[in-house]
């Protein structure tokens, strides 16, 4: 593992065995994350993004999901195979999760004000006073006033609710967040604010951060590196100034070419055709080549391998390898 790394993902298969077949919702996955860096984690819905990040915090649900092999090493350890009380002390404390839909991740009979208090308590070993005094001076941080700690969840808006659920997810300062496309369920409006929220705390306890999400927009905002991801594999992998300048795989530029340019004068938008593969019936080969604009005869047949095409650039396609 690199010194600077924090987190390292190597080869991650991460199976849903079902009665219709298995899903193979993440296969052969590798990815790494600096410290203090801010990864995005593009792709389309299906991609494996969510099941990844399950992953890492290992709340795979099993039945039916299972973790087939692989490794994710987290500051020089390996979270697959500890146990329940090992990583119950790593999860909210060192590595802390923001779900999609704030309501449904918020308990709607506790104020929110103990619902940062109960976070406190489990990891830093507080009284209640304490927890609660912490749990108010993390509301004011996230922009709520301390006094509105004694209401229930019901009584905030979306964008205030998923202020609540950062404040919880930042209330132990963990090494490692990640948040789920956080933004939503959120307007523009709220979500450009959210993300301004979150860029300056994470800056502030000098966090690391993968940002989960299909809007590019968002990366463009808030991330340093970038994975492409694409039926459970990153395909490109790269520091975002790169992909946005120079994308080289053809879903990447694939993706791009499916934003509208403010510049051009376009009557309609390039998409990319076909559709996501059934992840339990993934084509051979490599798994964009019925969609591929560049495929040939071998890209039904060989699988791509993780080719380094210039240092810190690493694409899965075989337009790359020697």
């Amino acid at each position: 593992m690199k010194d600077n790394n924090l987190l390292e993902i190597k080869d991650l298969t991460i199976h849903y065995i079902t009665n219709d077949g298995t899903v193979r919702a993440v296969e052969n996955m590798n990815l790494e994350i600096g410290k203090g860096e801010t990864l995005g984690l593009v792709g389309e819905t299906g991609a494996g993004k969510t099941t990844t990040a399950l992953g890492i915090m290992q709340l795979v649900p099993d039945p039916p999901g299972k973790i087939v092999g692989g490794e994710i090493i987290f500051e020089g350890e390996n979270l697959i195979g500890k146990s329940h009380a090992e990583l119950r002390r790593i999860r909210g404390n060192k590595i802390s999760m923001i779900f999609q839909d704030p309501m449904t991740s918020l308990n709607p009979v506790m104020t929110v004000g103990d619902q940062i208090a109960e976070v406190i308590k489990l990891h830093q070993k507080s009284n209640a006073k304490d927890a609660l005094e912490k749990a108010k001076e993390m509301l004011t941080r996230v922009g709520i006033p301390a006094e509105r700690s004694k209401e229930y969840p019901h009584q905030f808006s979306g964008g205030m609710r998923q202020r609540v659920v950062i404040a919880i997810a930042l209330a132990c300062n963990p090494t490692l967040l990640i948040a789920d496309e956080p933004t939503t369920a959120l307007d523009v409006t709220i979500q450009a604010q959210v993300l301004d929220l979150m860029k300056k705390l994470k800056d502030e306890y000098k966090t690391s951060m993968i940002m989960i999400t299909h809007d590019l927009g968002i990366v463009a905002e808030v991330c340093d590196k970038v994975a492409i991801m694409y039926a459970g594999n990153v395909i490109e992998y790269t520091d975002k100034n790169r992909l946005f300048k120079d994308p080289k795989h053809p879903y990447t530029i694939g993706l791009f070419n499916s934003i509208p340019d403010i510049e051009e004068d376009e009557d309609r938008l390039k998409p990319i055709k076909g559709l996501m593969p059934d992840p339990t019936d993934l084509p051979s080969g490599c798994p964009f080549h019925p969609r591929c604009d560049k495929a040939t005869a071998i890209c039904a047949e060989k699988a791509p391998q993780n080719t380094e095409i210039e240092p810190g650039h690493f694409v899965k396609c075989l337009l790359f390898e020697a």
